[in-house]
């Protein structure tokens, strides 16, 4: 052991938490004003989105079959918040680099297609 490092000690040993890239925390900060923003969303650009970045194809690796058991309505995902974070999550996951208006999109394909949130 070095003699200038001090051994770590049981009571001052953290856990190492991973960080989020400082857009993706912005973004999530943002989420409360934006939440009720997929109703203006542009479906045309969230379709165009999620057919170039092939979701459906990691959809079918990630769950099999068609990949649409992905999409659980009475799951975790049960309000339009938690979509749009699940969709940045992805886009963060898949180094995406979406826009919050771009995520808003596929978010809005997603609610009118699958999700359906009153």
């Amino acid at each position: 052991m070095n003699r200038l490092q001090p051994a770590p000690s049981a009571s001052r040993a953290r856990p190492r938490r991973r960080a989020w890239p400082l857009g993706a925390l912005a973004w999530l900060l943002a989420l409360p004003a934006a939440a009720g923003g997929l109703d203006g969303a542009d479906l045309a650009l969230g379709e165009r989105l999620i057919r170039e970045h092939r979701c459906s194809e990691c959809h079918v690796r990630r769950v099999g079959g068609d990949g649409s058991a992905i999409y659980r309505p009475q799951g975790r995902i049960n309000r339009p918040a938690a979509l749009l974070a699940m969709v940045e999550r992805c886009s963060v996951e898949l180094n995406l680099q979406l826009f919050p208006e771009e995520v808003a999109a596929v978010a809005a394909v997603l609610q009118r297609d699958h999700y359906r949130f009153r």
